[in-house]
């Protein structure tokens, strides 16, 4: 009896177990028109060479945006270079919050402060910080109430946010990880309704979550203050 072929599951971010086995979103590029198919498998391809962010900055830029995602192993999204060509090319909301600088501005203040702070701290840069040190820097920032290098600090916490967040889902491997089809132009969704899958989705390997994310967040940073291994 021929043995049967389990179903590929695409790259996923971090060396965890993926949340939905069998499932790969490359599988559904055939269904892309070649505009859609080009620009995303383009996020695939070698990262290029920055353009926005210097070679001094890299290094702080590339940790910050790797402790905001807990990305501590390979393979990684490459968010700092999806953000790096964003803002390169100049690419903003359109709008800006009072008493903020314009974002390619407030990125290089942001940056320069995290360094400062990191030499206050005694360290070289905030790159030479461990993990620990530099999400505890992270954090005064997110916590502060006042400002934090002449600009809200919640407002920094924010704009970091955002963008290492948009660079990080519009990433295939991110898609993976959670489980979505990618553009659905021009093929469309069929299956409307709760708990109804597609024939290419694939259930998730365990959909009962048991944790309130509340109690999940509340447990990390326990964890973080107490400087225990983070809870899975």
């Amino acid at each position: 009896m021929p043995r049967l072929r389990r179903p590929r599951t695409g790259t996923t971010p971090g060396d965890r177990p993926p949340r939905f086995p069998g499932y790969d979103v490359l599988a559904q590029r055939d269904t892309w028109d070649d505009e859609t198919a080009g620009t995303v498998l383009a996020r695939l391809g070698p990262a290029p060479p920055l353009r926005f962010f210097t070679v001094d900055e890299e290094a702080t830029a590339r940790a910050l945006v790797d402790r905001l995602l807990g990305q501590d192993s390979e393979p990684r999204v490459p968010a700092l270079e999806l953000m790096d060509a964003r803002l390169a090319d100049g690419v903003g909301e359109g709008y800006r919050y009072e008493r903020m600088p314009e974002v390619m501005e407030a990125w290089k203040r942001s940056i320069r402060g995290l360094d400062d702070d990191a030499r206050a701290n005694g360290a070289e840069a905030f790159h030479r910080l461990s993990p620990e040190g530099q999400m505890d820097l992270i954090e005064d920032v997110q916590q502060a109430e006042g400002d934090w290098h002449g600009m809200p600090a919640k407002r920094v916490f924010d704009l970091w946010m955002h963008y290492v967040c948009t660079a990080f889902y519009s990433h295939p491997w991110a898609w993976n990880e959670i489980g979505f089809g990618g553009p659905a132009y021009p093929r469309g969704y069929a299956a409307l309704g709760a708990d109804k899958l597609e024939p290419w989705e694939r259930p998730e390997r365990a959909s009962h979550d048991p944790v309130k994310w509340s109690e999940r967040a509340d447990a990390f940073k326990k964890a973080h203050a107490e400087r225990r291994p983070m809870p899975q």
